[in-house]
């Protein structure tokens, strides 16, 4: 199984959106700080995961959710969430 996710900086407004095949490890290195792109803005929250059966579907939905569409469909989940 594969994994599309997208990450909300806590300290800062950034969003990162990302594929794996282990959800868990993956946050963990980006809250870790292994993860060079993301270091400066930790701690994460994980704000959208969505799992697929194919690697190609998952590369799909990242490119989505990093176009300018999918990145203001992310920002509509991240206000949702806080206001809740």
């Amino acid at each position: 199984m594969y994994y599309v996710y997208a990450i909300s900086s806590q300290i800062r407004k950034y969003i990162y959106v990302g594929l794996t095949d282990n959800i868990e490890r993956r946050i963990f290195q980006h809250n870790s700080g292994k993860s060079r792109t993301t270091k400066s803005y930790r701690p994460f929250v994980l704000i959208y995961s969505q799992e697929f059966t194919t690697r190609t579907q998952a590369r799909e939905k990242e490119k989505y959710l990093k176009s300018g569409i999918g990145k203001e469909y992310l920002k509509n989940k991240l206000l949702n969430i806080c206001s809740n």
